[in-house]
């Protein structure tokens, strides 16, 4: 009985593939390069490749800089802006005449804002806008001024009990006087203290009240 040739290529029923068969399935198809929609992907493909390399690269070197302390990663809240505090200097009273406020009326009470300001014009002082606010808050009212009129918003403050002093960038030494909801009146001119002090801010504990003789 004869037997059939083994075929060399077939071992255990599977098909055995030699070196020259291997490579053909890895060669590149010429066709490919030339179908535009293959090419493009190919390109497309080489970008992403880079962008991934790229992106790896750039994290793996901030990760080392920051270890380092080469690269400072900013705290949340931040600023490089200084902020505006509570003036400690002492000031002294000035004169009136030399003090230009605005009145601003936030209290809702219409007209009231020119009240004030006929009041402080008659006290000397030099008033300027007249005109009402939005402002809101528990004071009687708000004072406003910039490093240059410190001294002439301290000098409005002994008008009126329980203002704040708030601090602002401006570059005159003009002051705003904002009367909110809580405001009742200005003290009377003859208890007013015209002795040195500081500005009450937001948070402030007053200073102890001294006796102030009324003008004869």
């Amino acid at each position: 009985m004869s037997h059939k040739p083994r075929d060399p290529l077939v071992y255990h029923g599977h098909r055995v593939v030699d070196g020259d068969q291997l490579r053909s399935q890895f060669e590149p198809d010429p066709d490919e390069f030339r179908t535009p929609g293959r090419l493009r992907r190919r390109i497309v493909h080489g970008i992403m490749l880079v962008l991934l390399v790229g992106i790896v690269v750039a994290g793996a070197g901030g990760a080392w800089a920051v270890l380092t302390g080469r690269l400072v990663i900013p705290q949340p809240g931040a600023s490089s802006v200084p902020t505006l505090g509570c003036p400690a200097a002492t000031f002294d009273y000035s004169p009136p005449d030399t003090v230009h406020v605005n009145v601003f009326n936030a209290t809702g009470k219409e007209g009231l804002a020119k009240t004030v300001a006929d009041q402080l014009a008659q006290r000397k002082f030099v008033t300027g806008t007249v005109d009402n606010s939005r402002a809101s808050g528990s004071p009687t009212a708000i004072i406003v001024a910039g490093p240059a009129g410190e001294s002439a918003a301290f000098t409005v403050q002994r008008q009126l009990a329980g203002s704040i002093f708030r601090p602002d960038a401006r570059g005159d030494a003009t002051v705003d006087l904002i009367l909110l909801p809580s405001f009742k009146e200005l003290k009377d001119p003859g208890i007013v203290d015209q002795t040195p002090g500081t500005l009450l801010c937001e948070g402030s504990t007053p200073s102890p009240l001294v006796p102030v003789t009324p003008a004869q």
